[in-house]
């Protein structure tokens, strides 16, 4: 594989393109508004120049880098010619389908569909095109660029070559793969969800506060950083989507999303991206510091 294109230009996405580019792929960015292009393609600059700052990388490396990323919003012209499509998009059933019934339409024969999904399944992913063998789950953790463990998820009609292969893809791109199945939230949510859920539900009853709750997993339990600092950072939208997948899936009610998170993202308070979550960060980096310092 040589030449890679990646759908969606949000936070995951920028990720994944960086991460590829860098490792010497051609990638496709791809995304139907420009200003998310934009600001995407700034956001890779942004964390390249982190990397030159701190010596991890040349500014040879990161020029070479960035060269290596074309963006387009038509998805045919940008998935012309590549070998593997990552599809980074919302994390929304019908989307995502939406999406893999045109690539399937447009990609050549044996070009590879993986989705980012966090919880969705393949199988149903794969089942919405005519080469289910060749759709698989690569669930990157964020931010891409730092995080070494890539979720390999194989769908029930997934093919051994398939998996194989990305599997050493995952590894020439310095990443940690780990092969699992295809049930919801696979493991990485399905075991991390319930506890910030837990952790919300410890706030919703009044059990105690959130810099409490967060510096009791943080100092006991030697979490790098606290539950509800990770939902922020996260999304409470996307926390909320994946504790729906995983209750609608297994039909336990212990999946059940607390009314509070419910409540926060009717409300809009969204975490980091919507400058309020369980902290605050509509002023800027300076109004974080109550946040950061759970993150070590």
């Amino acid at each position: 594989m040589k030449k890679v294109a990646v759908i969606g230009a949000g936070t995951m996405g920028n990720g994944i393109a960086h991460t590829f580019a860098q490792c010497g792929y051609k990638v496709s960015l791809i995304d139907i508004s420009e200003y998310s292009l934009d600001r995407g393609v700034k956001t890779i600059e942004k964390n390249l120049d982190r990397m030159v700052k701190r010596e991890r990388i040349s500014e040879n490396d990161k020029q070479n880098t960035l060269a290596n990323i074309t963006t387009f919003t038509a998805m045919n012209e940008g998935v012309l010619g590549v070998d593997l499509v990552v599809e980074a998009a919302t994390e929304n059933m019908d989307i995502k389908l939406k999406i893999f019934t045109q690539l399937d339409e447009i990609c050549a024969e044996n070009v590879i569909l993986a989705s980012n999904t966090s919880s969705i399944s393949i199988t149903k992913i794969g089942a919405a095109t005519k080469r289910p063998e060749k759709v698989i789950g690569m669930h990157f953790m964020n931010p891409v660029p730092v995080m070494k463990l890539v979720e390999i998820i194989r769908g029930y009609a997934t093919s051994n070559e398939v998996t194989e292969q990305i599997m050493q893809l995952s590894r020439d791109l310095k990443k940690s793969p780990v092969e699992v199945n295809d049930y919801p939230g696979f493991v990485a949510n399905r075991i991390l969800m319930p506890m910030i859920n837990e952790a919300i539900y410890t706030i919703y009853e009044g059990v105690a506060g959130v810099e409490e709750i967060d510096t009791v997993m943080i100092l006991g339990m030697a979490h790098p950083m606290g539950p509800l600092y990770l939902a922020d950072f996260i999304g409470l939208d996307v926390c909320l989507s994946i504790l729906e997948v995983l209750h609608k899936g297994f039909g336990n009610p212990k999946y059940a999303p607390c009314p509070l998170l419910v409540n926060m993202v009717t409300a809009g308070k969204l975490g980091v991206k919507s400058g309020e979550g369980f902290y605050d960060y509509s002023e800027g980096p300076k109004n974080k510091k109550l946040a950061e310092q759970f993150v070590k």
